[in-house]
C-alpha cells in the first residue's frame, strides 16, 4: 500500500478534521467570563480575609491621627506667627 492509500484511508485524519472543524464552533458558544463580575468577586474573597480592627482599636488609632493633626497645626501656627513678626521687624527696620 502506498503512502497515499494509507493516508487516504486513515480514519483518525478524518476524525482530527472534524474536530478542528468543530472546535471554532465550541469556542464561539462558550460565553467569556464578565471582567467586572470576576473582579468583584476577587474582591470579596479578598475582603474575607482582612483581620479587621477592635471598635476599640479604631478609637485608640483615630485620637492619634487627631492629636498628630493638632500637634502639627501648632508648629504650623507658630512658625507662621514667627515669620510673620520677622518680617514685620525687617520691613519697620528698613522701611
Amino acid at each position: 500500500m502506498s503512502e497515499q492509500e494509507k493516508r487516504d484511508n486513515a480514519p483518525q485524519e478524518s476524525v482530527s478534521s472534524e474536530k478542528k472543524a468543530k472546535a471554532p464552533k465550541e469556542k464561539k458558544k462558550e460565553k467569556k467570563p464578565n471582567r467586572v463580575l470576576r473582579w468583584f468577586k476577587d474582591l470579596k474573597g479578598e475582603l474575607k480575609k482582612v483581620t479587621w480592627p477592635s471598635a476599640k482599636d479604631v478609637v485608640k488609632n483615630v485620637g492619634i491621627v487627631i492629636l498628630c493633626v493638632l500637634i502639627v497645626g501648632v508648629f504650623i501656627w507658630v512658625f507662621d506667627f514667627l515669620a510673620r513678626a520677622v518680617i514685620d521687624a525687617l520691613l519697620q527696620l528698613f522701611g
